[in-house]
């Protein structure tokens, strides 16, 4: 289908790009890597004024080390976090899954910040920055805010991120020393994931001390498997990582769509919480 008619503006600073968000208030949506929003635009399921391109912003391309953490620009794509060494060395989770986000085009065109700010919680990544405790810094005309990934995804398709925001920098504490995985079902390659969960495990003396686990698709948003982290804490074996993968889906709240029932997707947060912790873990 034809997109709608809109104004367009490519701005080449942080600065420029938010005056432009706070001139057309809600009317305004950003193009980053275009993955998410050109589709929504054929569909016209969108239908923005003015379009604001920040792809010729150069601070908020690349990688860089800040203390205990790294400080990843909005948009660097998801063919460059794959292979930076940075991200690879202390954040191998966010390297494993981003490898696995549809196909490789996709993956040349499409941004870390993109996928986030899109917050659908059938993205791979949302889920994984709930794992990693991500931190999100975005700036607005009152200077630049940072918001805790647990607090950014508010619904379906709704994140924390106001109008006259623009999401800049996402920050990733490293996980140097924790085992991890990704594991997803999906019904055919390069399609969205059923159901996906991001594990980091870290073990003392053959035990599981701590446990992560971060879910895809099982609610209006990205979650955590509370439950499921709980019971992990001591688990010894196999054995007691099935028990804990038990809980997984304890206060989900799966949708009923074509591809799945809620009851189905709930088995399947089960099955994918045991292998991907075991993984995670050295234990499979």
């Amino acid at each position: 289908m034809i997109p709608p008619t809109f104004d367009y503006t490519r701005p080449t600073t942080v600065d420029a790009a938010v005056r432009a968000l706070a001139d057309a208030g809600e009317d305004a949506k950003v193009l980053a890597g275009g993955q998410s929003l050109l589709p929504l635009l054929r569909l016209r399921l969108a239908f923005p004024e003015l379009v604001v391109d920040v792809g010729r912003i150069p601070e908020l391309r690349g990688v860089r080390e800040d203390g205990d953490a790294l400080a990843i620009g909005a948009l660097t794509t998801h063919h460059d976090i794959v292979h930076d060494p940075l991200v690879g060395r202390h954040a191998g989770l966010l390297a494993a899954a981003t490898a696995t986000v549809a196909d490789p085009a996709v993956r040349h065109r499409g941004t870390l910040g993109g996928s986030l700010a899109h917050a659908d919680p059938a993205g791979d990544l949302p889920a994984v920055a709930l794992a990693l405790d991500a931190e999100l810094v975005v700036a607005g005309p009152g200077g630049r805010r940072t918001i805790p990934a647990r607090e950014f995804f508010v619904d379906y398709l709704q994140s924390t991120l106001a109008p006259d925001e623009l999401l800049v920098e996402v920050r990733i504490p490293k996980t140097d020393g924790w085992g991890f995985h990704y594991e997803k079902f999906h019904a055919v390659a390069q399609s969205w994931a059923i159901v996906g969960v991001a594990a980091l495990v870290r073990r003392d003396d053959g035990h599981i001390t701590e446990a992560r686990i971060g879910l895809t698709n099982m609610g209006s948003t990205p979650l955590r498997a509370a439950a499921a982290e709980q019971a992990l804490s001591g688990a010894d074996g196999p054995q007691a990582v099935a028990r804990a993968a038990e809980a997984a889906a304890e206060g989900t709240r799966p949708s009923q769509d074509l591809s799945a029932s809620p009851e189905y997707r709930e088995h399947l947060a089960r099955v994918l919480t045991r292998r991907a912790v075991l993984t995670a873990a050295g234990m499979g």
